[in-house]
């Protein structure tokens, strides 16, 4: 099978996968919140984010052993596989300790002293914060499973997992409705349970299907020590994104109450939901990424950075341009309640995130290369200032929407530097990546939000999302595809129709 077919494949697999994710994870969360109420579900987000600030050390090592695991398929060494795998997981369980240990002591003392909860919800507070730290050790032992089955481009298996996955959380669902217990108590109770399950049916498959995933304890330098070496640079960028997204869901707490964290909790769910379709598509490139790059195929290598960059541009830009027009019109239909700051907090957030999935692909070419010592050290520091700028203009009385726009402006800086690095280490031409990439989007941004900002203000959501959807697609069609791209597309739509209309025929 060729590489732009295995990629189709598996992008088709994720976004079967996706759509049935993306509509239960809408009705969930308007139940959740309806159930929980705004105060609970405030409380909840930020006791979770609590114990995910820890969650920065398995971010980097689970970065680590994708990068690891699939540089081995590329080069076709059983050998060095097995031994990859069996390192990665002996080091997430003991990172699944630490973080219990951080967790127990540091972590438990910000939440009896720092965040703000109210005093009768204290005690359901703390089971919440325990619950959620035994179901982050789970998935952290996970990971090294996770990586495997991604690496091995397996995605109809990931597909087919998260859709279990969608079905157990409408269990939780129906659960939290008939349930008599402390709603919130109950809510983190059940995802847990949900967790045990989805890591066991994970670690089972591997074990059967992927010999490597046997596992077998051995401390082989040559394999464990350029691992830790990477994850602790990758960790140095992974604790930058914790603190920087959950240093802001504490200080939006510290500043304004839990009302706030849960307008944020609001936007996050928006914001997962509709980059889920992105993370897809990025998700099935990546292995390819890696592997080209230990062949060492250079042209190749760019022109798939630079066609993930550009199409995953595309496919943000079709939902969040309709989304964040009608954003008030969503929020009142889906929500019961709709929390204050919802609408302007979700706009910010897929702006943000806009800016990651152009800057996704060229991250993932530097992890490739597997230099990130300066990277990490440079994001790091460009992230974690987002804390120490946000928390200066909120105590001059800022409003909540500062820490977002500062996370922005941060994250285009980053990208900034990451293209730099790029350009000095594997002669990455600015030029191309200016003609090939930044233009079409600035030209497709032009040619689509003036007009549909006009059409929002006049019609409902229905007509807004239909103009603004076919502007969008018709300035892809002309301004990133090339000639050559559309021929081929015109062609390939003809062949569909031309067979549908003739199998009819005969059949």
């Amino acid at each position: 099978m060729s590489e732009n077919k295995r990629i189709a494949k598996n992008t088709l697999f994720l976004y079967l996968r996706m759509l049935l994710t993306m509509v239960v994870s809408l009705y969930t969360s308007r139940i959740v919140l309806a159930k929980l109420g705004v105060a609970d579900y405030g409380t909840y987000n930020v006791v979770g984010g609590v114990v995910a600030v820890f969650t920065f050390l398995n971010s980097s090592m689970g970065g680590a052993t994708s990068r690891f695991l699939t540089f081995a398929l590329g080069k076709d060494d059983k050998i060095e596989l097995q031994k990859t795998f069996s390192a990665t997981l002996t080091i997430h369980i003991l990172i699944a300790f630490i973080i219990l240990i951080l967790a127990e002591t540091v972590g438990l003392w910000f939440l009896e002293n720092k965040l703000v909860i109210a005093p009768e919800r204290m005690n359901a507070a703390r089971i919440v914060y325990q619950l959620s730290i035994i179901s982050t050790m789970i998935t952290i032992a996970q990971v090294p499973y996770n990586a495997t089955i991604i690496a091995h481009e397996r995605m109809n298996i990931y597909a087919y997992v998260e859709i279990l996955n969608t079905f157990l959380k409408l269990g939780i669902v129906y659960l939290l409705i008939v349930g008599n217990w402390d709603k919130m108590v109950l809510f983190a109770l059940l995802t847990l349970i949900v967790s045990i399950i989805i890591s066991a049916v994970y670690m089972l498959y591997c074990v059967n299907k992927f010999e490597e995933s046997k596992y077998k304890f051995e401390w082989d330098k040559k394999i464990i020590y350029p691992i830790l070496s990477f994850s602790v640079w990758n960790m140095v960028g992974c604790g930058a994104v914790a603190g920087a997204t959950q240093g802001v869901n504490i200080l939006l707490n510290l500043f304004f109450g839990a009302v706030v964290n849960a307008a944020r909790g609001v936007a996050v769910q928006v914001n997962g939901t509709i980059t889920a379709f992105v993370n897809n598509f990025q998700t099935a490139v990546n292995p390819q990424i890696v592997k080209l790059y230990a062949a060492g195929k250079m042209n190749e290598l760019f022109t798939l950075v630079f066609q993930n960059a550009k199409f995953s541009f595309s496919i943000m830009w079709l939902l969040l341009l309709p989304i964040s027009l009608k954003m008030e019109t969503i929020l009142h239909i889906w929500l019961v309640e709709v929390p204050e700051y919802t609408a302007l907090f979700c706009r910010l957030v897929l702006i943000q995130s806009l800016i990651s999935c152009v800057q996704r692909p060229f991250v993932m070419a530097i992890h490739a290369m597997g230099r990130i010592k300066v990277l990490q050290l440079t994001a790091g520091t460009i992230l974690l200032s987002v804390l120490p700028i946000s928390y200066f203009f909120l105590k001059a009385g800022g409003q909540p929407y500062i820490p977002f726009a500062v996370y922005i402006l941060c994250t285009m800086l980053e990208f900034s530097c990451e293209i730099y690095l790029l350009k000095r280490w594997i002669n990455l031409s600015i030029i191309s990546l200016f003609k090939t990439v930044f233009l079409p989007q600035a030209l497709i941004i032009l040619c689509t939000l003036p007009f549909s900002l006009l059409v929002s203000h006049y019609t409902n959501f229905i007509f807004t999302t239909l103009f603004s959807a076919l502007s969008v697609c018709l300035s892809v069609y002309f301004i990133t595809f090339n000639k050559e791209t559309r021929i081929k597309l015109i062609y390939q739509l003809k062949n569909i129709i031309k067979n549908k209309y003739y199998g009819n025929k005969i059949n």
